[in-house]
């Protein structure tokens, strides 16, 4: 069967399709050079010097040096290798990776969700990964979590500051990408300064003042984020070449070094070489840590890039190319400096053999302005995540490409990433501030990325709370070392990164807060049946031909906002549709099961209600089919409903708030009408489709060319009832009169009583993020021509 979109899995049982899915999953790992390992890769340039200029002067040693190496090659081994590539990357939510998808398997799996359960958006789903249907292993850590709603806040407080400094980190990457740190005299190293320090080392004498290299820098910046509008494909097709001749050059550097220097430093493979380290350096050797963590810099990019390409793809990368060729350099590096110590400020472009140096300098000098890509795509990756999970305002998000669907761009994200960087390039011209900066943000992604892949051992992968413990002990105290290392380094520069966290924390967490304070309002303030069967079919109103579509973001129930509608508003349609839009925490839903349709009241009432469900990756098309879609469910919903048993009581149902839905079977772009045969059953009459079915553009408009869709009843039968035919009738007619879009224009205000703070997150925080981000008919791609928006105050 074929390869479901950011898989990765390789089984098949037709060899043709095991050969055709590898060589698409070697074609990503090419691809994934360009934009996963570029920063990864580039760490040589600069991590000997930080870890021995200013924190270990007096220790410049022969088995120092041993001891750096054994920490890089451990470090190495076991945090991207071990942790990420064999484990973390198999927590993958649909093939989508970062820790708001470790969040969203964990709310799957446990009412970990601050909303209100919402089990019929997503219920049944196949797209679930780990068996939505399969009963959950009662756990008593398990029911105290769901039981405790300070610590479900709390875990999201701890999701959204990994989030928000990946998002720093998207901000800090490229101000310090490639930047080798060699420049002694203070200036800026930024992108381009890894040249500049080759300049000096070969003692050309190229003189750029202050000014031109910042000017340069600037302009460096400003072309890499220009480019991320054609798409991660296209980007990766550019950056991969440059990367993999990186790495073959380090490699082969690397290699040279260690025959021709100092063979033995083999030996420091050995972590006896790391007591040793510690034992000659004390505090100062802990202090140093810093240095040795920015090895790893890069590798939560490994994890959260996961949805531009796939699992075993990055994989394949990493363990056959990127792993091997890091080793070999660092360890060359180590060999040479155990015999040339004082080469320890330039130890990377002095290493390079005299014959190479410039066609190394060139590849450096370019994979050093590729290093920030990883970050860049991974936080788009993030926002998208959090913005369908309701915890990041409503922005436009472009995929760029048909195949992988988290290969993505979200323009205000990219020109705001691209405004934050040029301020920390120009501000911060001390490029050891930001070195501190993105090194605690970086480990504190990886040490809150093991905190939930310990609770997801548990409660997803359902084993053992002993393995989960014994990984959570092991990697925390690893991780936990360097993390105490980079927080010393807070006054130096480590604020910068806890700055843009609390901003980006402050914004996810004030639309989260806002969002859900609005749904508890309607979820609390629902109209009540009784009230709404008492007005009768016609509702108290005059209908009219048509069909109103009423947005609410209610899963069931009538939303507080209808009867206001009712009281405003002289007329209302034939048919009513309550649409509610939910994302659910799903990468992506089948198209054959997007559609759950139920009635509200009795038949005669003709008012039923759709939930049309969507994963963080799925594509949201203004393509005009939404409507054909919408009334071919509700047509299929009523023809099933009079003839299978369970859909009998479904009006009997609504009396009490409850509500039956269906999933439709088919999602065609036409229609398929079913018939009834003598048996009751239902047969789909396929081959008279074109014939009950056919589409036109609406001439009347000629620039909002909306799909319409007629169509005619199946043929009356002995099954066919007649109040199922006249319903069917009554469908048709509503959909040729028209379609309006229905939506209340809220304006949301605490109360008078509530408390300054909460007046400030709603009034002040929550309401200028509204009034500044994508409006719900925008996201929703609602044709500006049919909408109709009735203003309503929600006091919260």
């Amino acid at each position: 069967m074929p390869m479901e979109p950011g898989s990765g899995t390789l089984t098949s049982r037709n060899p043709s399709q095991f050969f055709l899915n590898l060589s698409r999953n070697l074609l990503l790992a090419y691809q994934s050079f360009g934009v996963v390992y570029g920063d990864l890769s580039t760490s040589p340039l600069y991590v000997y010097r930080s870890i021995f200029v200013g924190n270990l002067p007096d220790h410049q040693t022969p088995d120092v040096i041993f001891g750096a190496f054994s920490l890089i090659f451990w470090t190495l081994t076991l945090i991207p290798l071990l942790k990420y590539v064999f484990i973390v990357l198999s927590a993958d939510d649909n093939g989508e990776g970062g820790t708001i998808a470790l969040y969203s398997l964990l709310c799957r799996h446990a009412k970990f969700s601050l909303l209100p359960n919402q089990q019929a958006a997503d219920e049944e789903l196949s797209s679930y990964k780990y068996g939505p249907s399969r009963p959950p292993t009662p756990s008593p850590l398990k029911r105290f979590l769901e039981k405790h709603k300070r610590l479900r806040s709390s875990l999201l407080l701890v999701v959204l500051l990994g989030a928000a400094m990946v998002i720093g980190d998207g901000v800090i990457t490229p101000a310090i990408s490639g930047e080798n740190r060699f420049d002694v005299d203070g200036e800026i190293p930024i992108a381009v300064m890894s040249a500049v320090s080759g300049l000096r080392v070969q003692g050309v004498g190229v003189e750029l003042t202050h000014g031109a290299v910042l000017l340069l820098a600037c302009v460096i910046l400003v072309g890499l984020f220009a480019l991320q509008h054609t798409g991660t494909q296209r980007v990766a097709v550019v950056f991969a070449p440059i990367v993999i001749l990186w790495l073959i050059s380090i490699f082969a550097i690397g290699l040279y070094n260690i025959l021709h220097w100092n063979p033995k430093i083999v030996y420091a493979l050995s972590p006896h070489y790391i007591i040793t380290f510690f034992r000659e350096t004390g505090g100062a050797g802990w202090l140093s840590l810093g240095g040795v963590l920015l090895s790893i810099t890069g590798t939560e990019a490994m994890f959260a890039d996961l949805g531009h390409f796939t699992a075993f793809s990055i994989r394949l990368a990493f363990a056959v190319v990127v792993y091997p060729c890091l080793v070999i350099q660092y360890m060359g590096q180590a060999a040479y400096l155990s015999k040339n110590v004082t080469s320890i400020p330039e130890s990377f472009y002095k290493s390079i053999p005299e014959p190479v140096f410039w066609p190394v300098f060139v590849i450096a000098t370019l994979a050093s302005i590729v290093g920030s890509q990883a970050i860049i795509s991974a936080t788009f990756s993030i926002v998208k995540q959090c913005h369908a999970l309701g915890c990041f305002p409503r922005v436009k998000i472009v995929h760029t490409s048909k195949h992988m669907f988290g290969q993505i761009y979200i323009p205000e994200i990219n020109w705001i990433l691209m405004v934050l960087t040029l301020l920390i390039a120009v501000g911060f011209q001390d490029t050891t501030l930001v070195g501190n900066a993105y090194g605690l943000a970086c480990m504190t992604v990886i040490f809150i990325t093991t905190f939930l892949m310990a609770l997801v051992i548990v409660f997803v992968w359902q084993k053992n709370v002993v393995i989960a413990t014994l990984f959570l002990v092991v990697f925390w105290i690893i991780e936990g070392i360097y993390l105490s290392a980079a927080i010393m380094k807070v006054p130096q520069g480590g604020w910068v990164s806890l700055l843009l966290a609390f901003v980006f924390m402050v914004v996810m967490y004030v639309w989260h807060y806002g969002t859900r304070k609005k749904y508890n309002h309607d979820l609390h303030n629902k109209v009540s049946l009784k009230w709404l069967l008492g007005l009768g079919p016609s509702l108290g109103i005059v209908r009219v031909p048509g069909i109103g579509l009423i947005y609410s973001e209610l899963a069931t129930g009538v939303p507080p906002i209808f009867s206001h509608f009712v009281t405003n508003l002289p007329a209302f349609h034939n048919v009513l549709v309550f649409v509610c839009v939910k994302h659910v925490p799903v990468p992506f839903v089948l198209p054959e099961e997007r559609f759950l349709i139920g009635r509200i009241c009795p038949r005669p009432y003709r008012m039923y209600r759709c939930i049309v469900r969507y994963g963080y990756k799925d594509i949201q098309r203004d393509d005009g089919n939404f409507e054909n879609q919408l009334i071919q469910s509700i047509a299929e919903f009523i023809q099933m409903e009079a003839v299978e048993p369970q859909f009998s009581s479904s009006e009997n149902t609504s009396f009490d708030g409850r509500m039956a839905v269906i999933s439709t079977r088919s999602n065609a772009t036409l229609l398929v009408s079913d018939q009834l045969d003598s048996s009751g059953s239902i047969q789909s009459s396929k081959s008279s489709m074109l014939e009950r079915l056919r589409a036109d553009y609406d001439d009347e408009n000629p620039q909002v060319r909306r799909r319409q869709v007629r169509f005619q009843l199946p043929p009356a039968g002995p099954a066919m009832e007649a109040a199922v035919r006249d319903e069917l009738l009554q469908l048709i007619q509503a959909k040729d009169a028209g379609v309006a879009y229905i939506m209340g224009h809220s304006y949301v205000k605490a109360r008078r009583s509530s408390s300054y703070l909460k007046k400030l997150v709603i009034d002040i925080g929550y309401s200028f993020l509204r009034k500044n981000c994508r409006g719900p008919a925008v996201a929703l791609h609602i044709p500006h021509i049919s909408l109709i928006e009735v203003g309503m105050i929600y006091y919260v």
